[in-house]
């Protein structure tokens, strides 16, 4: 994707990296705290180029850009939303400096699952990653109570009935290991699907009878949780990243 080359209001590009409302801005620039190209501004409505000009505020130059990609290793026990009443929110565990942005989650994790989550404010980049269409893969490994066995494989690479009769796409299903435990064998898999229905990896292995007890994703397309990351924790996309998903790095950082 190119960058924008029309001019924006000097007010609006400050206010959208959380230096301020338009008010304060004004208010700002008349203090002569605003200056673009090393010339002090008085007009906080003037039209600039973000990606060309350089703009400081109190001495401080802005970075501009249009988008962030944050990956998050997603906690259990929040929501994958911008907002909620109830329950913190994965845009809660956001820095303001990122918050300012308005980023959303590309698509969604279950409360109790942890792993990875792309957040981000480029809408055509989730519309990309979420569409039917497009059958994106994602991994995810699981802890599933009851004796995961090459019946299962079968069934899940043929695919299965869930409990509404939806007759899922066929999925890649390994068996890591099984683990002795007091309440019976639970079996550490991993599970590819190339769609996303909801609790969709729960309803499988309900449809063959045994019970997910841990879950978490790992990668979402060519975008793999980074390992070091830890939960509840998150960062910038790398460029090599970027590039994986279809944006240009240099065009969307700064």
């Amino acid at each position: 994707m190119n960058k924008p080359v029309k001019k924006q209001r000097l007010d609006k590009i400050l206010g959208n990296l959380g230096y301020g409302t338009r008010s304060e801005l004004k208010r700002a620039a008349k203090q002569g705290r605003i200056t673009v190209n090393d010339a002090v501004i008085k007009d906080s409505g003037l039209q600039v180029d973000p990606y060309q000009e350089k703009i400081e505020f109190d001495g401080e130059q802005i970075m501009y850009r249009e988008y962030i990609y944050l990956m998050m290793n997603k906690p259990q026990g929040v929501i994958s939303a911008t907002e909620d009443r109830r329950d913190r929110t994965v845009v809660d565990l956001l820095d303001v400096e990122y918050q300012v942005f308005q980023p959303f989650p590309v698509g969604r994790l279950d409360k109790d699952t942890e792993g990875l989550l792309l957040l981000t404010n480029d809408g055509q980049l989730a519309h990309d990653l979420l569409s039917p269409r497009k059958h994106v893969p994602k991994t995810y490994a699981a802890d599933v109570l009851g004796e995961v066995g090459e019946d299962d494989i079968t069934a899940f690479r043929q695919g299965v009935t869930l409990d509404d009769g939806y007759e899922t796409l066929p999925a890649e299903l390994r068996i890591l290991e099984h683990m002795p435990t007091p309440e019976g064998i639970v079996s550490r898999i991993q599970l590819t699907i190339s769609e996303g229905k909801f609790h969709q990896v729960k309803r499988m292995f309900e449809s063959v009878g045994k019970k997910v007890i841990y879950l978490q994703r790992l990668s979402m397309g060519a975008l793999q949780l980074d390992p070091a990351l830890p939960l509840g924790e998150y960062r910038e996309l790398t460029a090599a990243e970027l590039e994986s998903i279809g944006r240009n790095a240099a065009d969307h950082t700064s």
